[in-house]
């Protein structure tokens, strides 16, 4: 029987932010084909168009509570957003040096692995056989769905290079690290006061690298419109529904659900681009669903 409705409910919320994620690579490719971008600036207008979204929600929900937060978890939510920040520009540029394969499957398949040993080692969680059955599916299914993909492996020279491998690291290092810190606030403070400080840090963080760089502000109509999308729903919808999850759930769990991610690109890649799932990729998503299954329907006292 699935476990209790708190339990239910956040594992939904989380499975309906991990599934918005999963769209941000075909609105990204879309934005590359309309006009001249980069990714640090794409992130960054993400992150910008969220920030005042969850400013102004956490002001309406909470009133002047939104403003009640304890210096040391205010700082504690600034490293979020640090953290967040980390984890996106060194997946940029991990990408160039070791390709789009290498480092997405590095970051993605990491990032829960790191989770576990911190909420081992840390948070003085119990790692059970059924959550750790459930981590090997959705690895697995991950690189099932990945890997394939692969063309050539690498940057230009078609090899992954050891900074590009050690930068992808750093990219899951960064996001584990945000979801682990969370975890750890969610107790007392409400979602939308985490995420709008974490974001607002991570925003101006990323201003300073588009910055340092080349910031692209100009795109067509169009291009807003998916900017606006970006925005509103992988970002400050995706991430609320995530913070709000993230509370019923160990973060162990919540990272396992975030896999959901893959599986809903590759299958929009399927039927958008008409690109092969193959024998592997459907392995893979089979893979997933299996992982999603143990957490959703095995009683929450074995997880």
């Amino acid at each position: 029987m699935f476990f209790q409705n708190t339990s239910r409910r956040g594992f939904l919320f989380i499975v309906g932010a991990s599934v918005s994620w999963g769209t941000v690579g075909v609105a990204n490719q879309f934005l590359y084909g309309v006009g001249a971008t980069n990714a640090l600036s794409l992130t960054f207008l993400r992150l910008a168009i969220a920030t005042p979204l969850f400013f102004l929600a956490g002001w309406m929900v909470l009133g002047r509570r939104f403003l009640r937060i304890k210096g040391r978890d205010l700082g504690m939510m600034m490293l979020m957003g640090s953290m967040i920040a980390l984890s996106q520009a060194c997946y940029v540029a991990a990408i160039a040096l070791a390709g789009v394969s290498v480092s997405t499957l590095i970051a993605i398949c990491a990032s829960p692995v790191l989770i576990a040993l911190l909420s081992v080692l840390i948070g003085r969680e119990r790692l059970t056989p059924m959550t750790l059955a459930a981590l090997m599916a959705a690895l697995g299914g991950t690189s099932l769905l990945v890997v394939p993909h692969a063309s050539g492996g690498g940057g230009a020279g078609g090899t992954a290079s050891l900074p590009g491998v050690l930068l992808a690291f750093l990219s899951a290092g960064g996001y584990a690290g945000f979801i682990f810190c969370g975890r750890w606030l969610t107790g007392g403070y409400h979602p939308l006061q985490v995420s709008a400080v974490s974001f607002g840090t991570g925003a101006l963080l990323l201003l300073v690298c588009a910055l340092s760089t080349r910031l692209v502000l100009v795109y067509a109509v169009g291009g807003w419109l998916v900017l606006l999308y970006l925005g509103c729903v992988p970002t400050a919808l995706g991430y609320g529904l995530f913070q709000a999850g993230v509370r019923s759930l160990s973060a162990t769990l919540a990272s396992i659900v975030t896999m959901c991610e893959p599986l809903t690109a590759a299958i929009l890649a399927w039927v958008l681009f008409h690109e092969e799932l193959g024998l592997l990729g459907l392995l893979g998503a089979g893979c997933l669903l299996a992982a999603m299954a143990i957490i959703m329907l095995v009683p929450r006292k074995y997880l």
